[in-house]
């Protein structure tokens, strides 16, 4: 499994905003180099077809305009993973959960059926098609729909009607909401809307802890799920709440009705969990034998109350994070070898990309919605902001192809990751100042270009025409800006790595003024 997610509210964030923000990680031993391209109404499929799963569905003829990050190599599909349309509504797909076996059992997942034999021979079984899974969720969605709200009703449609090969977490938002919507075997689903003062941490495990079916089936106006779930659950004997009230339908645990508890789960999961909400509430205990919550803890709340805002330093610094200050950093010095390789961290060698979706309440519609990304392993790199109602996107992020290249900003990152994971200490400086400038120059770069933005909307008569080109223009100077920066920064983690390599030797050949 891959990937972990962070969710804020608009009245937990520094400035309004709603912020969603996923780490898509390729599977262990991959690598899947991503791209940040915009997708015109013209390029939008009118026929969908699967590559994974060969799903076809005939998709409506009004699609808008929206950005995303996709993998670079077409041999998976699109998979859009994360992305924001020009009528500001933002997705993220997916987040990889498990449901448990009895689960699979009532509703088993959709999957792909080969063909077995010959056309024409006797016994000849055609191919029977999957569902629809993390290829498909982004383009058969996002450019569709009007609000979150109007998302979770599209994908739970979507889901009852083909089905998924895969369990799976998929955020969408808005300026207003966030859903989190999470799929229970194959055609059903659950959604919860994250309270405005709260956050979320997510890693690869089914994480609704508090789920109201009165509302889901009534008003539905914090929860949504699929039409027949009462009935579902309890055909199939699911719930296991110890209770016979019948009003305890209004708390129920999805966790211990659809979901895993497993050894598995507690090196791979909660720590991750965990070490957000150690951060994000940092005057608990957590640490101590009395503490709480530990890295294992089954109990951890799917949301909370952040002790400050949350910025969008704070969200780079978790989804880059690695147990930073306990005995679980694979970087660190305390703890033992064993501690410090004991658990899954956040930033991992296989991140693919970041995508924080930051939709914007005091931003004018026409450039409300910017994009922070990074590509490669998050410890050693940065988030950098992009707006995303655009027509085109710069060539630095987008040009990603299989051929590893320092014109790409994807291949430039793994190439410092790579070098610098062995000389943290000797490198950490350099990577740490990086992400200041990159971090300090895209707020400020936003903030002059929001500005410049008003002023033309003030005085022109073609205002969207002007918001376009101010909007493109501000991506190529953050571009641009990066690919300065990141060259600057591979030269001086390359440099550092080479003067520590084992065959070094401080005599020179001759001397050198």
């Amino acid at each position: 499994m891959s990937c972990t997610t962070i969710l804020v509210g608009k009245s937990a964030s520094y400035d309004g905003s709603t912020i969603v923000a996923r780490n898509d990680d390729s599977g262990s031993g991959k690598y899947d180099p991503k791209r940040f391209v915009a997708v015109l109404p013209e390029d939008q499929p009118r026929h969908y077809q699967s590559t994974l799963s060969h799903v076809t569905l005939e998709l409506p003829d009004n699609p808008c305009a929206y950005s995303i990050v996709p993998n670079a190599l077409p041999n998976r599909g699109i998979l859009a993973e994360c992305g924001i349309s020009v009528r500001n509504v933002g997705m993220s797909a997916t987040e990889t959960i498990a449901v448990n076996e009895r689960v699979l059992a009532a509703d088993p997942l959709v999957a792909l059926k080969p063909a077995q034999g010959e056309p024409g021979e006797d016994g000849y079984i055609s191919e029977q098609a999957g569902g629809i899974g993390e290829e498909d969720f982004i383009t058969l969605v996002l450019p569709y729909v009007h609000t979150a709200r109007e998302g979770v009703q599209r994908l739970g449609d979507l889901l009852e009607e083909y089905g998924t090969y895969e369990a799976n977490g998929i955020i969408i938002s808005d300026v207003n909401d966030i859903w989190y919507v999470e799929t229970i075997g194959g055609h059903h689903w659950i959604a919860r809307r994250l309270p405005d003062d709260c956050y979320a941490a997510i890693p690869n495990q089914l994480g609704l802890d508090d789920f109201d079916a009165v509302d889901a089936l009534g008003e539905r106006r914090e929860h949504m799920c699929s039409a027949d779930l009462l009935e579902f659950i309890e055909e199939h004997h699911l719930d296991r709440t110890m209770s016979d009230d019948p009003e305890h339908v209004k708390h129920l645990n999805p966790r211990d009705l659809f979901g895993t508890r497993t050894t598995k789960d507690h090196i791979y999961n909660t720590p991750r969990a965990w070490y957000m909400q150690r951060y994000l509430n940092p005057s608990e205990d957590w640490d101590s034998p009395q503490a709480r919550y530990t890295p294992i803890s089954d109990d951890l709340p799917w949301c909370r109350k952040p002790k400050v805002k949350i910025s969008i330093e704070d969200v780079d610094f978790l989804m880059s994070s690695h147990y930073e200050d306990t005995p679980y950093d694979p970087y660190g010095t305390l703890g033992t070898a064993e501690t410090r390789h004991r658990y899954r961290p956040i930033g991992i060698n296989r991140n693919g990309q970041l995508g924080v979706l930051q939709i914007r309440p005091y931003a004018p519609e026409a450039w409300r919605s910017v994009m922070w990304i990074s590509y490669g392993s998050n410890p050693f790199t940065s988030v950098a902001p992009f707006y995303t109602n655009v027509r085109s996107t710069p060539e630095y992020l987008s040009n990603t192809t299989a051929e590893v290249s320092t014109a790409s900003f994807y291949w430039t990152n793994r190439i410092i990751a790579a070098l610098a994971d062995s000389h943290y200490m000797d490198t950490s400086n350099f990577i740490e100042q990086y992400r200041e400038n990159v971090l300090s120059f895209g707020h400020a770069l936003v903030h002059d270009t929001d500005a410049a933005m008003r002023s033309s909307e003030a005085s022109s008569r073609d205002e969207k025409a002007d918001v376009s080109e101010v909007m493109e223009s501000a991506n190529q100077q953050m571009s641009d800006y990066l690919q300065r920066e990141t060259g600057d920064l591979l030269a001086k983690v390359l440099y550092t790595v080479s003067n520590n390599m084992h065959n070094s030797f401080a005599m020179s050949d001759r001397w050198n003024d």
